[in-house]
């Protein structure tokens, strides 16, 4: 398994590494085809993608049962990873790019991922609900909350309450004012060594 996967998830074993191990191929291979990832980018695809996508399983444990969306999801990203970690919850993978769709749900059928679905579409002809819809810097706080707050369900099954999480960085004052106290911030360096991290954060909104 990735060395750096293995130093922060370390209780991750058997099916899940040879999972974690294929994706670098797979990734590497559809780049060469779609621009999925930055070609610049795409050497540091088990830090800045892979390990940024579980960074949010450092913020939250999914009980089984948890049904998340993962919206822009583009290549399957935080989705795909989040999959292989927790594959007894269920991740519905959303992004308006086809050919990225096809690509998240290539890679999630090739390593035998159960517990994706994944659907070609804009979030505004998303209709479903789910405990928590994850994205990675897809649109502005405000702007996502808005669109995805008809998509979080009333169950609770979780220690939070359902609502929205996201990857993102840089300064985010603008896009968090709106919110004013309810929601919380967290400092990814607080988990990870890496400089990648410094300025990364994971901002969860109840919703």
């Amino acid at each position: 398994m990735n060395i750096l996967i293995q130093k922060y998830f370390p209780e991750i074993a058997g099916e899940q590494i040879k999972q974690l191990d294929v994706l670098g191929e797979l990734y590497y291979d559809w780049n060469a085809k779609i621009n999925v990832i930055s070609r610049r980018d795409i050497n540091n695809l088990y830090e800045h993608h892979i390990l940024h996508s579980l960074s949010i399983a450092r913020f939250i444990r999914f009980t089984g049962g948890t049904h998340v969306m993962d919206v822009g999801t583009g290549g399957g990203f935080p989705g795909i990873p989040l999959a292989i970690l927790y594959p007894e919850v269920r991740f519905h993978l959303v992004d308006s790019i086809g050919k990225k769709i096809k690509v998240a749900q290539s890679v999630a059928d090739t390593i035998g991922l159960k517990n994706v679905t994944a659907r070609h579409c804009r979030i505004e002809d998303e209709k479903a609900t789910f405990d928590f819809v994850v994205s990675r810097a897809v649109m502005t706080l405000p702007g996502l909350a808005g669109l995805v707050r008809k998509n979080i369900g009333k169950v609770q099954r979780n220690a939070l309450p359902n609502g929205l999480i996201c990857l993102k960085g840089g300064d985010l004052q603008k896009e968090t004012g709106p919110f004013g106290k309810n929601i919380i911030s967290t400092m990814l360096s607080d988990y990870f060594d890496e400089p990648f991290f410094k300025t990364k954060k994971v901002i969860y909104i109840p919703l």
